[in-house]
């Protein structure tokens, strides 16, 4: 009898060259940036950058990643999802960065509760789109189940820029991307088209990167932009997300590290100049359309 020939899956090799150009030793010129960014509307301090996405994708772990890259040590103030069972994440509120000049920086954080594709689990859509109007007070606690109304005292009938959300960030893992339930991809949908509609910027974070999504990239974090693995990854985001390419973000939040490191921390950092920038020019559009 012959022998059966089993088949060779063929696996096409990294790039030489890295796709997207670091600046892998630049990372004080990173913070000094977004330290010293001028805001371009005169009635803000600060940037307001809402995160969203599905739970256990690295929202809290994103904020507290870039807090420790400002501090220059581990933090671990904001409680963190270590599995995608339940959001930790039941209010809204705000997260300023501090860096080791007690300096607060011009932007600060909203991070939401997760989305679950259950219907009486995890943030309602509508809700995240209140938050981007300016509608939600700090300290509301979402409900699955009811959204935020305009007859609830948490509501804000007349929102000011300040309350407003000036870029929408999508957190998604990239080792389970291609696999996210239909039912969240929908409901991420409706708050990126309304986004869209306000002329919000919409970027995307894509975590977990280092998560045995790709060998090299498990070895070496700096060589994230030569992996074909990645940015097919990057494509699967762009698909279901709709954002192109240059809109989305690879980073590996800190998770298990007790120190911080440079790789990381400049992974992090362009792709946060990225968001600030992009909030920064709504603002000033917001400015120069009222005038």
């Amino acid at each position: 009898m012959g022998s059966k020939q089993s088949k060779q899956v063929t696996t096409l090799p990294d790039f030489e060259k890295p796709w997207r150009n670091m600046k892998w030793n630049e990372k004080k010129s990173l913070e000094d940036e977004l330290t010293n960014i001028h805001l371009r509307h005169p009635e803000l301090t600060q940037l307001r950058i809402l995160l969203h996405g599905p739970v256990g994708a690295g929202k809290s772990c994103f904020i507290n990643s870039v807090r420790s890259i400002f501090s220059g040590e581990i933090k671990r103030n904001i409680p963190e999802q270590s599995n995608a069972k339940k959001s930790c994440t039941k209010t809204y509120k705000s997260y300023s960065i501090t860096n080791k000049r007690s300096e607060t920086l011009p932007f600060i954080f909203n991070d939401v509760m997760g989305l679950e594709n259950i219907e009486d689990d995890g943030i309602h859509p509508n809700d995240i789109v209140n938050a981007l109007l300016g509608h939600i007070k700090e300290g509301y606690k979402f409900n699955p189940v009811s959204p935020l109304s305009n007859k609830d005292v948490d509501f804000i009938h007349e929102p000011t820029l300040k309350d407003k959300v000036h870029c929408l960030v999508s957190v998604v893992p990239a080792n389970s991307i291609s696999r996210m339930d239909n039912g969240v991809i929908d409901k991420m949908e409706v708050v990126r088209k309304r986004a869209v509609g306000l002329e919000i910027p919409h970027l995307v974070i894509m975590t977990k990167v280092d998560a045995n999504v790709c060998p090299l990239v498990n070895e070496d974090l700096s060589q994230i932009y030569r992996s074909r693995k990645i940015k097919e990854k990057m494509g699967n985001c762009s698909d279901r997300l709709g954002p192109t390419m240059k809109c989305i973000f690879p980073v590996s939040n800190y998770h298990e590290e007790n120190e911080t490191n440079d790789t990381k921390d400049v992974l992090i950092l362009t792709a946060l100049l990225a968001i600030v920038k992009s909030a920064n020019e709504y603002v000033e559009e917001s400015l120069t359309s009222h005038e």
